[in-house]
């Protein structure tokens, strides 16, 4: 049911910067995981695990996906995996969604499906404090299991569904995948199996079809059962024999083939350019062997080459730095590919016409790790900085969430690596990161370089004065890259201190405690007030945020946009005496961090640290007060990777859709235009210092809220120091009325805009607010109603969308007022049918309210997150910084769950008249040869 990314680029990118670890049973179990084989061949992995507490997490994995389909079922894995929330054996139609949402499971964040190339993944987060719950949970995964009803009509309403979820991701780069894949996966079966299928199969396919895909591949021999929670592991285990140990495995079973990428000795290249591409990128993906992890030895390996990618990273990111830089994101590294290929991958996003001088700069820092390799500063910095974060995950291994647990082990069925557990990884990481020399590590740089099976991809936007290069000039860019003279990296390290001065350290000059709510309330004698939130919720965590009154409304409209982007170009520059490379350096083997704000209304600082880096968290926020930084380097780099962004954002229809509805919104406000080149040239690096040091230079009237682990015998010390130390002023500012208001009356627009026949439209209601948390509370649960609404009338009933929803939001300051946006995208011939229906349900609510299954449906969900939320400290940080903000007493907390148990269908009929007035602005986005 997630939507399958458009850019292949996107599947890599997150293993690139911290490739997981492929790791085989040879290697040690974790003892904590009970691992079992039904009779039938089915698999299954428990493990007991208390966070999030009363929660379990359910996975049931089926070893087939798309690359598995005949020729006439391209795209019917996917349609397979949305019809197990269409009707199985034991609940018909919408019952297990109806069901699943009554015991407080929300759709989408913990009941949810994906299907790749090479699988497909039912999830499921359910409560276990109720057996009758637990039971019933693995009678909807027995049903996905063997138990579909494939009813016709819900297989024709899915066909909209579906529709409109390969019209979601078409696009630019959608349309430049299509000609690249043919040739990244030549004469392989992947090149025409992406999961999202073909339209016209699944506009067409014969329901008989579709069956014979779920006959042939969801059986016993390819599934395994995965639980992760806070349960009893025998009656867990006792619950997968009795759902599963009966299935009956195919008298004939067809062979799981697994495909491969066939290899090649010549260097292809895939070159694609769109008139609505929004920017330029090169890359070259290298296709390996599927390397396997069967030995301590595979491990060592894993760990050389993790540390490579890491150092090879670190350089190519000191490269976007640049006064001029090369490229604006590069990164480069082994992964997994598909389950019968790895590859390397050097990319690079640039401006235009920068591709030559991009694709010369990844290939020229390769070509300097293979002949130079890399320093043993830079090898140090990295298993540092590996080893930390070793050791905050062991010290939350008490603490790691269910959800975060569970992927290990469905990954250990799928590709047949073993279940470390964070005690033996740990070890083996104590045990290999020292004896892992530069020699070891430099020897996987050739890998980045090689000439066979090499895939040479670019992406550029189709428009007047962008040059598309030619096969011919990408070739001659890599053979000068070879022959160039290349000269060795140089490390170069600051010894400098962080702060050149000791802060004045502070007093306390009064002090309470909120005993209801748990947290110590402290004013400093320069101004600051400092409240600090204990939990034990973490080990190894703190959080916390920071604001103060004025933000850029202080700020002149001339030099607002340079106010605006002075905190982007301060994280890009540096801190007092440190570029921002040096910083990195410096703060290698710590955890912690700290950024700055400026809103519009108020300015501040968020950040984190490990009980074991408080201090230099500390330090950080003392600097980003007393000595911000934005220097030449900084901010050109700034502009280069602004302008990259900025240059074809236009080629956008969303673009245009969402620029339409902001300048709407805001009635064409001043500060509200949308940003442009001409935009970016107003940024001035002088009045972004100004303007950072002035919104930072009085500390006086600054909250900070702290959360997490943190004792406040031990931390006192130091927020006197460096809190208590900070420079004060008693300016005693306020921020200003931007008078940014929205339009009264019904404002209608239509975008005409973009080639793919597929509309967007957003309808805002907004209007003053009556303040207060009760309110926001009603108006909370109104939109949670529409939701669910809005989900059966549109996407279900009527097969219209992939997905519609409305959300709020509510602000008091400058003054009390409300937005609730509603939003879907479908088919042009259908956006005026379906924004008739999304008003034919608003005024259904409005005079009839609701019915009383989908209120408790509601509430049942409202009074299990609240169960999960109270345990998270970035909740309580985002909640009590919310509250002391906005002048409210945090006191009235605890009176959540009675107005939930309070909550009547008046109360919904009521808010729902209320907040969907008739004051609204409603933009429709056209392709631009629809008719009107």
């Amino acid at each position: 049911m997630r939507k399958f990314s458009s850019v292949l680029i996107s599947l890599f990118i997150f293993s690139f910067l911290f490739t997981p670890y492929l790791f085989s049973q040879d290697l040690p179990v974790d003892k904590n995981v009970t691992i079992g084989t039904l009779g039938n061949g089915m698999k299954y992995y428990i493990r007991k695990n208390a966070k999030p507490e009363k929660r379990a997490e359910l996975r049931l994995v089926v070893n087939a996906g798309s690359v598995l389909e005949n020729d006439d079922q391209k795209g019917l894995a996917h349609f397979v995996e949305h019809m197990g929330f269409n009707g199985t054996k034991h609940f018909s139609k919408s019952e297990l969604v109806d069901y699943l949402e009554l015991i407080g499971v929300k759709m989408g964040a913990e009941l949810n499906a994906s299907t790749n190339f090479d699988q497909t993944i039912f999830q499921l987060q359910v409560p276990t404090d109720k057996s009758e719950i637990l039971s019933k949970a693995f009678l909807v995964l027995e049903d996905w299991a063997h138990g579909y009803l494939f009813d016709s009509t819900e297989i024709e309403k899915e066909r909209g569904v579906i529709v409109e979820e390969w019209r979601l991701g078409r696009g630019a780069d959608m349309r430049m995948l299509d000609k690249q894949l043919p040739i990244l996966f030549k004469n392989s079966k992947y090149a025409d199996r992406i999961t999202i299928g073909d339209k016209h199969i699944i506009e067409t396919f014969k329901q008989s079809t579709l069956k014979d895909f779920y006959k042939d591949w969801y059986r016993p021999d390819l599934m395994a059962v995965v639980a992760v929670g806070d349960f009893d592991k025998a009656q867990i285990e006792s619950l997968i024999k009795e759902h599963f140990g009966s299935i009956t495995p195919p008298a004939v079973e067809r062979k799981r083939e697994l495909y491969p990428v066939p290899k090649h000795d010549e260097t292809l290249f895939a070159i694609a350019s769109d008139k609505e591409a929004t920017n330029s990128s090169v890359s070259i993906y290298i296709k390996l062997d599927k390397q396997t992890t069967k030995t301590e030895e595979d491990f060592r390996r894993n760990l050389g080459q993790s540390l490579l990618q890491n150092m090879l990273n670190q350089r190519l990111s000191e490269l976007t730095l640049q006064s001029d830089p090369p490229f604006t994101f590069a990164f480069g590294g082994r992964s997994g590919f598909v389950r019968t290929a790895d590859c390397n991958v050097l990319f690079a996003q640039v401006k235009d016409n920068g591709i030559e001088k991009g694709l010369s700069a990844i290939l020229r820092e390769a070509e300097r790790a293979r002949l130079f390799g890399f320093t043993s500063t830079e090898l140090e910095r990295t298993k540092s900085n590996f080893m930390r974060g070793m050791e905050k995950a062991l010290a939350e291994k008490d603490k790691t969430e269910s959800g975060r647990l569970i992927n290990e082990y469905v990954y250990s069925f799928l590709d047949g690596g073993p279940i470390m557990g964070i005690e033996n990884l740990y070890d083996l990481y104590k045990k290999y990161l020292p004896k892992i020399t530069l020699t070891e590590v430099n020897k996987y740089s050739e890998e980045l370089l090689q000439k066979s099976n090499r895939v040479v991809m670019v992406n550029v936007p189709e428009k007047e004065g962008v040059k598309i290069p030619t096969e011919a000039e990408l070739t001659a860019v890599m053979a000068n890259v070879s022959k160039e003279k290349i000269t060795a990296y140089v490390d170069k390290v600051s010894t400098k201190p962080l702060l050149k001065e000791t802060p004045k350290a502070g007093t306390i000059v009064s002090s309470t405690k909120n005993e209801k709510m748990g947290y110590s309330d402290w004013k400093l004698s320069n101004g600051v007030r400092v409240v600090i939130k204990p939990t034990d919720f973490k080990n190894d965590e703190i959080l916390f945020t920071a604001f103060s009154k004025g933000g850029s409304s202080l700020i002149a409209d001339e030099n607002y946009i340079s106010a605006s982007q002075a905190p982007m170009l301060a994280q890009g520059s540096g801190l007092g005496e440190f570029s921002q490379i040096e910083l990195r350096k410096y703060l290698t083997g710590k955890i912690a961090g700290v950024s700055t704000y400026i809103g519009s209304y108020e300015e501040g600082l968020r950040g984190s640290a490990s009980p074991k880096d408080v201090e230099t968290m500390f330090q950080l926020i003392y600097a980003n007060f007393t000595h911000p930084r934005i220097d030449s380097l900084g901010f050109n780099a700034y502009k280069a990777k602004m302008i990259s962004i900025l240059q074809n954002a236009n080629n956008s229809p969303e673009t245009a859709f969402k620029d339409t509805l902001y300048s709407t919104l805001s009635n064409y406000h001043f500060r509200m235009r949308p940003w442009t080149i001409k935009t970016l040239d107003e940024v001035n690096m002088d009045k972004a210092l100004a303007a950072i040091k002035d919104r930072f230079a009085d500390a006086s009237d600054f909250t900070f809220v702290f959360a997490g682990n943190i004792d406040t015998v031990s931390v006192k010390p130091l927020i006197l120091k460096y809190l208590g130390g900070l420079p004060s002023l008693n300016r005693n500012e306020n921020w200003k009325d931007l008078k940014i208001t929205n339009p009264d009356g019904v404002v209608e627009k239509v975008v005409k805009k973009g080639i793919e026949p597929k509309s967007s439209v957003a309808i805002v209601f907004n209007g003053p607010y009556e303040w207060n948390r009760k309110n926001e509370y009603k108006l909370e649960s109104l939109i949670d109603v529409v939701n669910i609404r809005l989900r059966e009338a549109i996407r279900e009933d009527k097969g219209g969308t992939y997905g519609v929803g409305a959300r709020q939001n509510i602000s008091h300051i400058p003054t009390s007022k409300y937005s609730i946006t509603v939003g879907f995208g479908c088919n042009p011939d259908r956006a005026e049918e379906l924004t008739k229906a999304v008003f034919s349900v608003i005024d259904s609510i409005k005079n009839f309210g609701t019915n009383a299954e989908t209120l408790a449906k509601v509430k049942e969900t409202q009074k299990r997150q609240r169960e999960v939320n109270i345990k998270l400290n970035s909740f309580w940080l985002g909640i009590l910084s919310n509250f002391l903000q906005n002048g409210d007493d945090p006191s009235i907390l605890p009176e959540y769950n009675s107005w939930v148990d309070e909550l009547k269908m008046s109360d919904i009929k009521e808010a729902c008249a209320k907040y969907f007035d008739k004051n609204y602005v409603k933009v429709v986005l056209y392709p631009e040869d629809k008719v009107q």
